[in-house]
């Protein structure tokens, strides 16, 4: 599965201010950033992630995904703290 297709489903399915996904040989990390998360305990974040991916963990496409998600607000400061590139 190539990174692309990994963000289709997630723009497709959910609303992000901004994603980022990082991995290979089926193996993946993301990072998302959506005001949504500032309402959701950390299960409901990540279960907002995982459903869209789904069919392709089942397929076995997917093997391991890191989701780390944010609100705006949290991303802003954790770039400060751990910029990403």
């Amino acid at each position: 599965m190539e990174i692309e297709e990994i963000k289709a489903l997630l723009n497709d399915a959910i609303t992000l201010d901004e994603l980022h996904v990082s991995g290979e040989n089926g193996h993946y990390q993301i990072i998302a950033v959506s005001p949504m998360f500032g309402e959701m305990s950390r299960v409901k974040q990540q279960q907002a992630i995982y459903a869209p991916l789904n069919e392709v963990i089942a397929s076995g496409a997917v093997h391991a995904v890191s989701i780390k998600a944010f609100t705006p607000e949290k991303w802003q400061r954790e770039q400060l703290l751990n910029p990403i590139g």
